[in-house]
């Protein structure tokens, strides 16, 4: 978290940031995950270290949520520290930066290519380059087991 802090946008570098949910606290379940996040006017971080022990994940300006349509801003961006931090920000190119149900989550899309996705029990994601964000893959592989995963919110 404090090597993403000049990545923020510039009214939340000085804020307090505290885990909201853990997979090793919480358990593995996207339904959990979507009930412990933040009032939906907070900021969300969501970290993920894979079983190849790479670490990624997406920031978010408001809080992450089941959603029917994609929701979020331009302030949105997807990152990987494999094996220095990359930030992968908004190209402009459409809106598609986050959606999610019980059973998927999605960050950034186009042309049926999701930046980040998450399973509904959280145990397999992937992640390809995608228009939203014109983003690397973010683990070694397109598609990933997950090790551990923390969703963070302001204080």
């Amino acid at each position: 978290v404090p090597q993403l802090g000049p990545q923020l946008p510039p009214r939340l570098t000085q804020q307090p940031w505290h885990l909201l949910y853990s997979t090793g606290r919480d358990g593995f379940s996207l339904r959990t995950l979507y009930r412990s996040g933040a009032r939906p006017d907070s900021p969300a971080l969501l970290l993920i270290r894979d079983t190849e022990a790479q670490t990624f994940g997406a920031f978010s300006a408001s809080a992450i949520h089941s959603s029917s349509g994609f929701y979020g801003t331009g302030e949105t961006f997807l990152f990987s520290f494999c094996p220095e931090l990359k930030v992968f920000r908004w190209t402009g190119r459409n809106d598609f930066f986050m959606k999610g149900d019980v059973n998927l989550l999605m960050v950034g899309g186009g042309s049926g290519r999701f930046g980040l996705w998450l399973d509904g029990d959280l145990h397999h994601g992937g992640s390809q380059p995608c228009e939203t964000f014109d983003n690397e893959t973010l683990s070694h592989q397109e598609e990933f087991c997950v090790q551990d995963l923390e969703l963070w919110g302001l204080a």
